[in-house]
């Protein structure tokens, strides 16, 4: 976009120059690279969260992170579901652009990744745990040539089942993780950055963590984490309906063990990097694809534009160049910007085709916030729990620090203050006292939708264009399909 190539021309240089650590043994005396780790769960939504305000979920490792970090309190996940928001995080183009608007998609391989970016700068990259963009089967081995470049490899693309987790290495044999998976995944990690730190190599790391949690079945973390929640008073959100209630409370207790389990494991990851020496000069972001209705207006799981669904944390933590100075920036931050934003902050070149926003002199402190920035949020084609037949629609729409607007394909749907209203009950669309402030909001829309090519489409003339053949549920794809942009954009963001 052009306010990300600008601000790379003019400012990104002078500001990284002046934040990252000196390598003062070396006789050219040029700045260190940070390590980043990654770490992201699985439909993980913002409110639940001691930080976030949440007193019932136990959450005491990423709450001192919380402290400790850049805190975007708002941020969302603009196509929140999975496939879409790992494609996106990895290219930094818009679900349209990369073509994964529906889960179970194959990523093209011509995307140049953050791996991609990373490798030609001398990083060591890797990933852990989840992948969800090769569409070759859930269970099917990804080979090298499809892994968009990350290089260490303890992955599988999907499963849900955290206690028998299977994953492969560099061989097509399938392995199985020995225990729940986000703590044996976690191990893995951990053993990955004490042989780093061992090995004194001078190429830095770039190590995504993707944990299966707490994405549904809810009941399955391991027993000691349910004790926790066994008798303990549960907080239900006012949005869940009243004859739902009593199994709300069931699930909120299932999906909080998954996180206090979670929390744990980032515990670990955080001791490790203390006890290696790495943590200075680590960014570690702690963050989730999506968030979960989780019952609130009686609906369940993602897709849809309510923050339950839609907002993720996102924390950032680099204590070598912020100093662990705490600071929370309103302003949203949506899936395409963390790649840039990533790419930013080590000093690496972003290709120029990124659509996401590159926020590091924000994070750095070095910009003052936009205030006024709106997040694309969207759904091009529901399906699965969110299926046209099980009352999913198509919207368009935008996330404010303080307003949520959204259309369908009939025109203004919702339109929501989050400040005054902050469960989201009191839809103002259309109302005359909100003229005025719906038209801007609209007016935005319809700018990003300009700038993203993006026509609106309804979801089967979407598919069809794609070429993708979907069953009659909308819940498969052909895999085998390719994915062409060209026949539903005109072309990529300038």
């Amino acid at each position: 976009m052009i306010n990300r190539r600008d601000f790379i021309k003019t400012t990104a240089a002078a500001s990284l120059a002046a934040t990252l650590p000196t390598a003062c043994s070396k006789a050219d005396a040029q700045p260190m690279k940070p390590n980043i780790l990654y770490i992201f769960s699985d439909q993980w939504r913002h409110s639940d969260h001691g930080y976030a305000g949440n007193s019932d979920v136990i959450t005491p490792h990423i709450d001192r992170l919380a402290s400790e970090s850049v805190n975007f309190t708002h941020a969302v996940s603009g196509i929140p579901v999975c496939c879409p928001h790992r494609a996106t995080l990895i290219t930094g183009k818009y679900p349209l652009t990369h073509g994964l608007y529906l889960n179970d998609l194959s990523l093209a391989t011509d995307h140049r990744s953050i791996a991609h970016c990373l490798n030609d700068d001398g990083y060591e990259t890797g990933w852990i745990g989840k992948w969800h963009i090769d569409g070759q089967g859930r269970e099917n081995f990804t080979p090298p040539e499809r892994r968009q470049g990350f290089k260490y490899w303890r992955t599988l693309e999907c499963t849900h089942d955290y206690n028998k987790s299977p994953y492969y290495g560099d061989s097509p044999e399938k392995k199985y993780w020995p225990e729940y998976d986000a703590i044996a995944q976690t191990k893995d990690a951990q053993g990955y950055l004490e042989r780093h730190a061992q090995s004194g190599s001078d190429s830095p790391f770039g190590l995504f963590i993707s944990w299966g949690p707490p994405h549904a079945p809810y009941q399955t973390a391991p027993e000691k984490y349910h004790k926790l929640y066994a008798d303990k008073n549960i907080t239900l959100r006012k949005n869940v309906p009243e004859d739902e209630r009593e199994e709300a409370i069931k699930t909120y207790k299932g999906y909080y063990a998954h996180m206090t389990a979670l929390d744990d494991c980032l515990g670990d990851l955080l001791k490790t990097l203390e006890e290696t020496g790495l943590a200075e000069n680590t960014i570690v972001v702690y963050t989730s694809d999506h968030g979960d209705m989780l019952h609130s207006r009686g609906a369940m799981k993602k897709q849809q534009p309510w923050d339950e669904s839609l907002r993720v944390p996102f924390l950032l933590r680099w204590p070598e160049a912020l100093k662990n100075q705490a600071r929370e920036i309103s302003m949203p931050l949506d899936t395409p910007d963390i790649m840039p934003s990533l790419l930013g902050l080590a000093g690496v070149s972003i290709p120029e085709e990124v659509q996401g926003i590159d926020r590091s002199a924000e994070i750095l402190g070095r910009k003052e916030p936009d205030a006024k920035h709106a997040a694309l949020i969207q759904c091009p084609a529901p399906f699965g729990q969110w299926s046209r037949d099980r009352g999913g629609r198509e919207y368009r729409g935008v996330r404010t620090t303080r307003y949520t607007y959204c259309r369908d394909l009939k025109g203004p749907w919702l339109l929501y203050d989050n400040e005054t209203d902050s469960f989201q009950m009191d839809n103002l669309v259309n109302k005359p006292s909100h003229a005025t402030l719906q038209k801007k909001l609209d007016d935005r829309l319809n700018q990003l939708l300009e700038q993203t090519r993006d026509e609106f489409l309804s979801g089967p003339e979407l598919v069809t264009r794609s070429g993708y053949v979907v069953n009659p549920k909308n819940e498969t794809v052909d895999y085998n399909i390719p994915f062409n942009p060209a026949n539903i954009t005109k072309s990529p963001l300038a």
